[in-house]
C-alpha cells in the first residue's frame, strides 16, 4: 500500500464486521491519554465507509454507531492533515472518513470570571474539555441559509467541535464591545483573548489584547 497522493482516486477498503473490528482493536489505546496521532505517518489504505454527520453522530456503512464508547475510542484517532481531509490514524493505518461540517459538538459551556478575565470552557460530545483561548480559538462562520452566525472551537490539531445551537445564545448573552481600529468591535471574551463575533474576522485565532 503507498501513501495517497495529491489527485490520487481514494480506493476503499474493507468494511467487513471482521475488518471494523480488527481497526476498533488497533485504534485501542495503549497508555493514558490520547495517542499520539499527530506523529504517526503510516501508509494512506485508502476510505472507509464510515461518516460524521452535521449534528455530530457517527455512522458506519449508513447506520449509526450508537455505542459512546466506541465513538470516543475513533475520536481519538482522527486527525485533519493538511489537505483538508479526515482520517483514522493508527500507528500501522491511515483511513480516509467523510466529515459533513466540524467532527465534534460543543454541547456544554461554563462561564467563569468577566470582561477581559472571562473563560470560557466547554465540553464536546466525545468528552473533550477546552478552554476558548489562544491555544483553542473560537471563530464565527455566517451560515448562507440564514445569515447568522456558526460558532466553532479548537479542540486540537486542527480538529474543531461546532457550538450546538443553545450555545450560541448563551454566547451571545456573554458578547460585549470593544475598542479596537477606530471602531468598536462585538464578541465574546475568553483566556485573555477577544474572539470578534463577526464573518470576516473568522479565521483570527483571538487576540491577546490584555
Amino acid at each position: 500500500m503507498s501513501a495517497k497522493k495529491d489527485g490520487d482516486m481514494p480506493h476503499h477498503i474493507d468494511v467487513t464486521p471482521n475488518a471494523l473490528q480488527e481497526l476498533i482493536r488497533r485504534a485501542a489505546p495503549s497508555g493514558k491519554g490520547l495517542p499520539p496521532v499527530e506523529r504517526w505517518e503510516p501508509d494512506y489504505c485508502g476510505a472507509i465507509d464510515m461518516r460524521i454527520a452535521a449534528d455530530g453522530s457517527w455512522y458506519y456503512m449508513g447506520t449509526p454507531i450508537n455505542r459512546e464508547a466506541l465513538v470516543r475510542l475513533f475520536s481519538t484517532v482522527l486527525r485533519r492533515d493538511g489537505d483538508g481531509e479526515y482520517y483514522l490514524v493508527t500507528p500501522v493505518e491511515k483511513i480516509g472518513i467523510t466529515v459533513e461540517d466540524a467532527p465534534f459538538l460543543a454541547v456544554e459551556m461554563h462561564a467563569r470570571g468577566e470582561g477581559k478575565d472571562q473563560v470560557l470552557t466547554f465540553r464536546t460530545n466525545v468528552g473533550d474539555v477546552v478552554e476558548a483561548g489562544a491555544d483553542h480559538a473560537l471563530r464565527f462562520v455566517e451560515e448562507e441559509e440564514t445569515g447568522g452566525l456558526i460558532p466553532y472551537i479548537l479542540v486540537r490539531g486542527r480538529l474543531e467541535a461546532k457550538l450546538a445551537r443553545p450555545l450560541l445564545y448563551e454566547l451571545a448573552d456573554l458578547a460585549t464591545e470593544t475598542a479596537g481600529d477606530g471602531a468598536a468591535r462585538f464578541g465574546v471574551w475568553s483566556g485573555g483573548c477577544f474572539f470578534e463575533m463577526h464573518p470576516q474576522h473568522s479565521a483570527r485565532s483571538g487576540e491577546d489584547e490584555r
